[in-house]
């Protein structure tokens, strides 16, 4: 006698991405509480090598890059135990590719090669969002919600290396469509939907992530 199996799918599992200041957190935030869905959140002011990055990147890359990858992997470690293994969907601030994106802009020569190795040895294994809501952003709207956050080490980003970023994200949405292209990549206009001032522009955000839900 024929069984009926039923390929079961794998739970949401949301990212929120876009450069510094497009404001992931806060919309990650939002539709977690929306969904009702587990939030992961990427630690970032407990990174001690912050405040010396930004005064010299050369210096202090290798060491900021480092800690944000063996934190995120652990993070997404405990998400795959506690929620992802179970079948519950989870939402959350980033991508663990965000790593890489930082660290090909950030490292050089030996450095660089040495991350690439240990980013590969520790994510490619590692269950990858399922959807990403994409905000894309131009670099006036990043500036202006970089200043009304107040961090101190963010206020004297060059702001060459921020349109450097927009167009590394860019670039990487477009590779992960290619290298996942079972991923569904919702975009965001950062520029034109402000989804914290405005409750009807949260709402169509939400009705594009319900499309893919």
């Amino acid at each position: 006698m024929w069984e009926d199996h039923q390929v079961k799918k794998p739970s949401p599992f949301i990212a929120v991405e876009g450069a510094i200041g497009a404001g992931k957190t806060t919309l990650a935030t939002m539709l977690a509480k929306r969904f009702d869905f587990p939030l992961l959140k990427e630690i970032v002011d407990e990174n001690p090598f912050m405040d010396k990055f930004y005064q010299n990147i050369e210096e202090w890359a290798f060491q900021l890059e480092m800690f944000f990858l063996c934190n995120r992997y652990k993070q997404l470690e405990d998400t795959v135990q506690n929620y992802l293994s179970r079948g519950l969907p989870v939402v959350s601030d980033y991508h663990i590719y965000k790593n890489w994106i930082f660290a090909q802009r950030t490292l050089h020569g030996d450095k660089r090669e040495k991350y690439r190795q240990i980013y590969h040895l520790l994510t490619d294994d590692l269950p990858k969002p399922n959807r990403i809501v994409y905000i894309k952003t131009e670099l006036a709207t990043l500036q202006r919600r970089i200043e009304q956050r107040g961090r101190g080490y963010e206020q004297d980003i060059d702001p060459g290396y921020l349109e450097q970023l927009i167009e590394d994200y860019e670039t990487a949405m477009t590779q992960l469509q290619t290298q996942e292209p079972e991923t569904v990549i919702i975009t965001i206009d950062g520029n034109e939907l402000d989804f914290v001032k405005h409750p009807e522009h949260f709402e169509q955000v939400v009705a594009k992530v319900k499309e893919h839900l």
